[in-house]
């Protein structure tokens, strides 16, 4: 059985692992904590812990888990160059699965990007449309960005020189390097992505759209029993699922 700690409890994520983990034989959350909490005093006693909590403390969750020689499962997205960096130093001692996205819907959609961008070559246009909740605070979503990023992979282009984040004004002709990035909050949705590949007399559009918080706590459930016996370093749900 596979010993989890969850960190961020109290949020919409922390509180769906909490009820998807019920129903699990094959795990048990030895220990749920929160903003305020410490972490440090129930770490002892999982294999793996699981943060859902803010993009700021997940350096300082990666560095603990170091320290105690846990598996980590990171949940967060939005984290800055440095915070990236500071997580990224302990993949060299413990084994990270850190993934924009937990469900397995979702990476097949990775997996379906990558295969179309290749197919299609150049001469389509590249669009990502996100859609997510009022109260999501980061955007574009982490999962937009690797999707964006999956784009720019395929085409052998700096994703930071080609991104375009919406239009306004008189902004000339679309460029045929650039992918647009377009997010949508309002109301309570969980989570829609939607790759657009248009070229002149057609258009391949791929879509996921999620209904509920389950199919991501479950992927990261999933993700936590998988890592647990992996050696020290840098994985993501396409290695869990095995598409890779």
């Amino acid at each position: 059985m596979t010993k989890v700690v969850i960190n961020g409890c109290k949020g919409r994520m922390g509180q769906m692992l909490i009820e998807c983990a019920k129903r699990n034989p094959r795990l048990q959350v030895v220990g749920a904590v929160d903003l305020g909490d410490d972490l440090a005093s129930v770490v002892d006693s999982c294999d793996t812990v699981i943060d859902f909590s803010f993009h700021d403390s997940a350096p300082a969750v990666a560095a603990l888990c170091v320290k105690k020689k846990k598996a980590l499962v990171i949940g967060t997205t939005g984290h800055s160059a440095e915070e990236k960096d500071r997580i990224l130093s302990a993949i060299s001692a413990i084994p990270i699965v850190w993934a924009s996205n937990y469900s397995t819907g979702v990476n097949t959609l990775f997996w379906l990007t990558r295969k179309a961008a290749e197919i299609l070559g150049t001469s389509f246009d590249l669009e990502v449309v996100e859609m997510h909740h009022r109260l999501k605070k980061d955007a574009p979503s982490g999962t937009a960005a690797t999707l964006a990023e999956i784009l720019a992979e395929v085409r052998e282009s700096q994703i930071e020189e080609v991104i375009r984040h919406g239009r306004h004004g008189i902004v000339g002709e679309r460029t045929e390097a650039e992918i647009g990035m377009h997010s949508l909050r309002g109301g309570d949705v969980v989570g829609d992505h939607t790759v657009v590949f248009a070229a002149n007399g057609e258009r391949v559009e791929l879509t996921h759209k999620a209904a509920s918080r389950e199919t991501f706590a479950n992927g990261a459930l999933r993700a936590a029993e998988w890592v647990t016996a992996k050696p020290p370093g840098l994985y993501d749900m396409q290695d869990v699922l095995g598409l890779r």
